[in-house]
């Protein structure tokens, strides 16, 4: 449930993102503002807590010892080229076609990532339930994007969420890492969030040499500066449970969410890229159906204990 929940947290991201980037005329913009708006709240917060300074304490003499390395503490960097790509992307391919693109990498990478063992988990096996569901879901994102054949420019677009869900499955296993050394998943939220802010103000720097500064910072509504906190959900909660379930695991079940909330949203309310079609409907069924083909082992062995 909790994987569940992050899933939809970060489908709701990525159309406020994308709002923000229309309306900013800035995608590397938008996304400094929603990661940097996260890593205030947290910079903030963690401090405050005796949790937070303790988990500090611990996370510096885990690195002291060498009990995590520091690239283990840089998953943050794919974050930040996760919703840098959100504010790209969304507003061409919708949250739902986004959304199945971003999975099939994701849970590609996750397969990979569990049997290396870079997780907190170890090693995982490559059943074939697992392999199966991971195919599925490949085979989802071209069902998906096949109403955009006809469309080139959107079909490149649709890499570059599938490359960010590579990077998530990484991301997810090394923030466990930082979350079972330091004891505290806002502590690995936190280092997630100054790594991605960290890479998305030189890419800044970078759009601002070439293209100048970004427009001026819409007013309202509220809900478009809601991104940051909705990341902390999906960052906190990853950290905090990949230990128990594994990498793959994982994001299939926030993948659930992300699917669910993704075509809601396009559904209720629809963005520049209309409501979803027939095949991205069919591509998110067969999405879930990957997700169940992949967790019915681990739900059987969990009722075994």
């Amino acid at each position: 449930m909790s994987a569940l929940i992050a899933g939809v947290a970060l489908a709701v991201q990525s159309r406020i993102n994308g709002e923000l980037s229309i309306r900013l005329g800035d995608p590397i913009g938008a996304a400094v503002v929603s990661f940097g708006s996260g890593l205030m709240v947290l910079a903030v917060l963690v401090p405050l807590l005796p949790a937070g300074r303790s988990g500090l304490r611990r996370l510096r003499d885990g690195l002291r010892v060498q009990r995590i390395r520091p690239w283990q503490c840089v998953g943050g960097m794919c974050g930040g080229f996760l919703v840098a790509t959100q504010g790209l992307t969304v507003p061409t391919l919708g949250v739902a076609v986004f959304v199945v693109a971003l999975v099939a990498g994701q849970s590609s990478s996750s397969l990979l990532v569990d049997r290396a063992g870079a997780g907190p988990s170890g090693p995982q096996p490559v059943t074939t339930p697992r392999l199966a569901g991971a195919v599925l879901t490949v085979c989802a994102v071209l069902l998906a994007v096949g109403d955009r054949i006809g469309h080139p420019s959107a079909l490149a677009l649709a890499v570059l969420p599938l490359l960010a869900g590579v990077g998530i499955a990484w991301q997810q296993a090394v923030n466990g890492h930082v979350r079972v050394v330091s004891g505290s998943a806002m502590v690995a939220g936190l280092v997630n969030f100054a790594m991605g802010t960290s890479v998305l103000l030189v890419a800044l720097a970078v759009s601002v040499t070439v293209r100048g500064f970004p427009g001026r910072l819409p007013s309202g509504p509220w809900w478009l500066y809601a991104g940051g906190v909705l990341g902390i959900v999906f960052i906190a909660v990853g950290a905090a449970v990949v230990r128990y379930i594994g990498v793959l695991l994982l994001g299939l079940g926030m993948i659930a969410g992300q699917v669910t909330g993704a075509l809601l949203l396009d559904t209720i309310v629809p963005g520049a890229a209309g409501r979803p079609g027939w095949n991205t409907l069919l591509g998110a069924a067969l999405t879930l159906v990957a997700v169940c083909v992949a967790i019915m082992p681990a739900r059987r062995r969990i009722r075994c204990r």
